[in-house]
């Protein structure tokens, strides 16, 4: 039997393992169209990678703990090569009264889908982790297993590498435009070459709304900058998990530092179309008096560097959006994920490949995450966004 045409727009850390999946699917027609192989501004290269399996939605659970045990299986997914240094250092993640009740709901569904992560109250929380600020703490959670941090560029190159040698063709190009058959595309065009395809996947990332856009379809999903800040401080960070602030700001150990971050006010939050030019002001503004308040070792902060990169948004909801499109059957989206997308790539591939291989997904139920929500006006909102 011939092998399908499929054609994968945009090759980071989504588009890259979902080729290697189709490969392992013995789907070996595989193309990756990615306009820049370098990778210098790829939101995987930039991203603070790092994942958790604490979410609002079940789906995103699930995702997560299929992406831990890739994470620490990844020599045997990817190559003996593969060397992502996984730090499982946890995500502690802080909660005022107002939220009390809800967290613990979530944290209720979080361990009836096998996480392993622990609640603390205000004492509690004071006594683990003295280096903290818990006066309007009501409740801390940690997750104990499966969450930590890792190096994201090397797993994107791990997964590259295992990409090509399954016989994916990687092809440096940007997607322009398509051919259409009635409500299947046929061919997509790429600086000036046709390529002829049964399957489509837009996982371009930021762009993904952009390319969308291109037949016509409304995907939610915008390029919006996130600044990661480097600095150092006069406090131990070894053993130290990655500290998520009531007020939505974040940091963890790197190096002999850390790194850390907050979301920009809405009103000052464009799409960031070529803008990565880090948001200083948001440091001193915003992000060091919070983390200061938290952590009064940080008074005494001492910024080193900053980058920015862009996350994939999905204004309708915040969540990644999987699977066909309910009018174009053989387009499938990957994308959408709005600040969790490294984490999820795993999980996303295994499902984008097992639905054209099999038609359905077998591992996990992506069905939530499918176009349908946005067609029919229903979004599942993710309560869990940093």
């Amino acid at each position: 039997m011939t092998s399908p045409r499929i054609v994968i727009i945009g090759g980071g850390i989504i588009g890259s393992l979902t080729a290697r999946a189709l490969c392992r699917e013995g789907l070996t027609d595989v193309t990756v169209i990615e306009r820049d192989p370098t990778y210098r501004f790829s939101s995987t290269a930039l991203s603070a990678a790092s994942i958790r399996t604490q979410f609002g939605c079940p789906v995103n659970v699930e995702l997560s703990l299929y992406g831990a045990q890739f994470l620490k299986g990844v020599k045997a997914e990817l190559g003996e090569d593969a060397e992502i240094d996984f730090v499982e250092g946890g995500y502690l993640i802080l909660g005022d009264a107002r939220t009390e009740a809800a967290r613990r709901e979530a944290l209720a569904m979080q361990r009836g889908l096998g996480a392993m992560v622990e609640d603390f109250g205000p004492d509690a929380c004071a006594a683990a982790f003295p280096w903290l600020s818990t006066d309007d703490i009501a409740i801390a959670t940690l997750g104990r297993q499966n969450e930590g941090w890792f190096d994201a560029w090397s797993l994107l190159q791990a997964a590259r590498r295992a990409a090509i040698a399954g016989e994916a063709r990687f092809v440096q190009a940007e997607a322009s435009g398509f051919i259409t058959e009635g409500a299947r595309i046929t061919g997509v065009r790429a600086d000036g070459a046709i390529h002829p395809c049964d399957w489509v996947i837009n996982a371009a990332g930021p762009g993904s709304g952009a390319v969308a856009r291109l037949l016509g379809i409304d995907l939610p999903v915008r390029p919006r900058k996130r600044t990661v800040f480097q600095f150092k401080a006069p406090l131990a960070g070894a053993g130290m998990p990655m500290l998520f602030d009531i007020s939505g700001a974040w940091m963890r150990p790197e190096g002999d530092g850390f790194i850390g971050g907050i979301q920009p006010d809405e009103a000052n939050d464009p799409d960031a179309d070529g803008d990565f030019e880090p948001d200083h002001a948001l440091f001193e503004d915003r992000l060091w008096p919070l983390l200061a308040a938290r952590v009064p070792a940080l008074e005494q902060l001492r910024l080193v560097r900053a980058w920015a990169g862009h996350y994939e948004m999905c204004l309708f909801d915040h969540n990644g959006v999987i699977g066909p499109h309910p009018d174009m059957a053989n387009l499938v989206f990957a994308t959408g994920f709005s600040g969790h997308g490294v984490m999820h790539a795993p999980g996303t591939a295994r499902g984008v490949a097992e639905w054209i291989a099999h038609g359905h997904y077998r591992t996990i139920d992506l069905s939530p995450l499918g176009f349908g929500r946005i067609a029919a006006n229903r979004p599942m909102p993710e309560s869990a966004i940093y």
